[in-house]
């Protein structure tokens, strides 16, 4: 191992502004992919917990089973090259690489959060429900202002446990060229050869970010905790 080299690659030829670039995209696209996948996870989860008595209510859970079937049926990378290179060039729409990363994240991860957030509903004691609707509240109503609040709280570690894998993921998105931390570190190794130091210290970096994100997670817990007394 030559450090000398790494410091003149990472300095001297000024290395870090793509690293710094790359982190920036891996935490841009995680962060912005757990949000969206939030919100297509909740209204998923909705769309299946909510009574099948009616043929709209049965139409929306039967295309949430596909969505979910197929998000959570194919790697993640296939998902990327499939709605970057096939689905969007077929509709003529071209947009950005990175936005692209973003919503495939998302669509990917609101999959996932479908299936906490549900069980997160589903956690909730049915007497919640119905002591919303003994209030006069509807049942959106009581969804919204009742059960999903305590659901959230819930399945926040394994929010948490997701966030981690977004960012763990993000990896793969140099496959559509996006400057990510791995392909930023990568660049630098195949510039000076220090392969050893430089994924070294790639590892490192992820594992500060999850050690971030855990400690991050455990203090909303303790704050919420706190806010129950």
């Amino acid at each position: 191992m030559n450090w000398d080299l790494f410091v003149k690659s990472f300095v001297t030829n000024e290395g870090y502004k793509e690293v710094l670039q790359g982190l920036g995209a891996t935490v841009l696209i995680a962060v912005c992919g757990l949000l969206i996948g939030i919100l297509i996870g909740t209204v998923i989860s909705v769309t299946k917990v909510v009574p099948q008595d009616r043929a709209v209510a049965k139409v929306f859970s039967h295309a949430s089973d596909i969505y979910v079937g197929f998000f959570r049926g194919t790697p993640i990378i296939v998902q990327l090259l499939l709605i970057y290179f096939v689905l969007l060039p077929a509709m003529g729409l071209n947009f950005d690489k990175l936005f692209v990363a973003v919503l495939v994240f998302g669509m990917n991860s609101g999959a996932y959060v479908s299936e906490i957030m549900r069980s997160g509903i589903q956690s909730v004691n049915k007497g919640q429900m119905e002591a919303g609707r003994s209030l006069g509240l509807s049942y959106a109503q009581t969804m919204l202002k009742i059960i999903l609040p305590q659901a959230v709280k819930n399945i926040l570690p394994t929010i948490g446990n997701e966030f981690i894998s977004l960012v763990k993921e993000t990896s793969v998105v140099s496959f559509i060229a996006v400057v990510d931390l791995t392909k930023a570190f990568k660049t630098m190794a195949d510039s000076n050869y220090q392969y050893v130091i430089n994924y070294l210290i790639l590892a490192a970096v992820y594992l500060v970010l999850v050690m971030l994100i855990t400690w991050l997670i455990r203090a909303i817990e303790r704050r919420m905790k706190r806010s129950e007394r």
